[in-house]
């Protein structure tokens, strides 16, 4: 069969890497965590291998369907090899290791855990995955409550200052209250802190030094109102009418 422009083909002889390799009689493909390009290569491997294990001594097997555990670039990469130059198992092996060696070398630690923000296109689910995945690979590994402490230490100030007080809690409830959080933000039920610093800054410049204490106090407690989300009308401020003098 011709090909695309009749550049390339099509033929199942030209698109398998291994055409002549069979499968064994009752071969069962198992489940993979599929590999990306973004993990460590050497963990890969010993994963593939152990759920191929039966399958030593196979090398062209091995070698054929090392493919259905890779996704991404990590498959691209696959299918463009010149597998005459893999003899066993082991060249194959070693070229994947080698090309994607240098994930070992960016494997993250404690502080880069705290600069790993949330992505604008990235859904919080998406982002706390990521993360939770990112920091599973730290060594030596973390203690749940060092986790819930980084993962704070990485979140926006916005959501830093409402969850400040969720420290010590296990991190699973550190990520449910962070998402309620969230939902408070874009119900307006919660004000960020930076809508409640202006409005802080606003209601101050426009009372002025003129206020007694307890006129401060008062914008102290209609700020706090404001950043629980209350309802209720603004108090309304006014200076002090002079009181008249009386004579004896």
């Amino acid at each position: 069969m011709q090909g695309i422009g009749s550049q390339m083909s099509v033929a199942y002889k030209d698109l398998c890497l291994f055409p002549d390799i069979q499968l064994p009689t009752g071969f069962k493909m198992p489940k993979f965590n599929l590999y990306d390009e973004h993990r460590d290569p050497m963990s890969h491997l010993r994963g593939y291998c152990s759920k191929m294990r039966g399958a030593s001594g196979k090398d062209k097997l091995l070698m054929a369907h090392f493919s259905q555990s890779l996704s991404g670039a990590a498959l691209e990469w696959y299918t463009r090899q010149d597998v005459s130059k893999w003899y066993t198992w082991d060249d194959m092996a070693q070229v994947f290791a080698r090309h994607f060696h240098y994930n070992i070398e960016i494997i993250p630690n404690r502080m880069s855990l705290t600069k790993m923000e949330k992505k604008p296109n990235e859904s919080f689910r998406e982002y706390r995955l990521r993360w939770r995945e990112q920091a599973s690979r730290v060594n030596p590994p973390m203690k749940e409550k060092e986790m819930v402490e980084y993962f704070l230490q990485a979140q926006e100030p916005t959501y830093f200052g409402h969850l400040i007080t969720a420290v010590g809690r296990p991190f699973n409830d550190v990520v449910k209250i962070r998402e309620m959080i969230e939902d408070g933000l874009k119900s307006s039920k919660i004000m960020s802190y930076s809508t409640l610093e202006a409005t802080t800054q606003a209601i101050q410049n426009d009372t002025g030094n003129l206020l007694g204490q307890k006129e401060h106090d008062d914008v102290a407690m209609v700020v706090s109102r404001l950043g629980h989300g209350s309802t209720d009308p603004p108090h309304q401020y006014t200076h002090p009418q002079p009181q008249p003098q009386t004579y004896p």
